[in-house]
């Protein structure tokens, strides 16, 4: 598994989550991020990355996809 670079920001509650709970499901963010374009967020690479370190603002709309991605309850991402 590939060591996050950076240290975590501060700008979201649920991009360490996210992230965590991805990796757990063996999903790779490639194929993340394509299912959040499919449910109709405008994320690429980038902005995904940084939405998982935390340098950038969630979305609700990403918020949302996310957690029915990873098949989860809203509430789980923000523990």
């Amino acid at each position: 598994m590939k060591l996050r670079k950076r240290e975590y920001g501060n700008c979201n509650l649920v991009g360490r989550n996210i992230e965590r709970l991805r990796k757990e499901k063996g999903i790779k963010q490639k194929d993340f991020i394509s299912r959040m374009q499919t449910m109709g967020c405008d994320i690429n690479p980038t902005s995904y990355s940084k939405l998982e370190g935390q340098v950038r603002q969630a979305t609700d709309k990403e918020i949302y996809a996310a957690a029915k991605i990873l098949n989860v309850n809203l509430e789980k991402l923000f523990e």
